[in-house]
């Protein structure tokens, strides 16, 4: 049996080496950047945890002084700004945030860290900040055993905390 043949394809002439033409080269305008959508959230189903639960359990998990100091703060982060939002992020860590992220709380071995996300631009008259000093951004506030910490000032930080996330909004 014979092999039958195609029609051969014209070959196409050769393009030259270099850049393909740019938009702003066909159009003559620059190309513009599409907004993207708006992300949205899929409801939450009626059997998942909500962050304030996870939270609760984590203090009754700590079943120590960590737990105590944990809930202790977040009763005073909770009074400085009543409309903050608890959040469950990252693998297991107490968020609280309002118009972007207020703070964290993490519990270590010797300490209750409380770390907030933009620290650094916070006044801290009382100087309350203790660790993650050497950034530009964070700040942080270690609570070993045992220690107390000035609930107005850290209040104060929070509410600051607050104001400075509605103020980068605006900008």
């Amino acid at each position: 049996m014979a092999k039958t043949s195609s029609p051969m394809k014209k070959p196409s002439p050769a393009k030259p080496a270099g850049k393909a033409p740019t938009r702003k080269a066909v159009t003559g305008k620059a190309p513009t950047r599409q907004a993207r959508p708006a992300a949205r959230k899929a409801p939450r189903p009626a059997n998942e945890t909500s962050a304030s639960q996870l939270i609760d359990q984590r203090i009754r998990d700590l079943n120590d002084w960590r737990g105590d100091t944990l809930a202790r703060m977040r009763a005073l982060i909770l009074e400085a700004d009543p409309e903050i939002t608890e959040e469950w992020k990252w693998m297991g860590t107490p968020v609280w945030s309002h118009h972007g992220i207020v703070c964290t709380g993490e519990s270590y071995k010797k300490v209750v860290k409380l770390t907030f996300a933009r620290g650094a631009a916070l006044p801290d008259p009382a100087g309350l900040f203790n660790s993650s000093l050497e950034g530009n951004t964070r700040r942080a506030i270690d609570i070993p055993e045992g220690a107390k910490v000035d609930a107005r000032a850290f209040k104060a930080l929070v509410t600051a905390a607050v104001a400075w996330n509605a103020s980068a909004r605006k900008r």
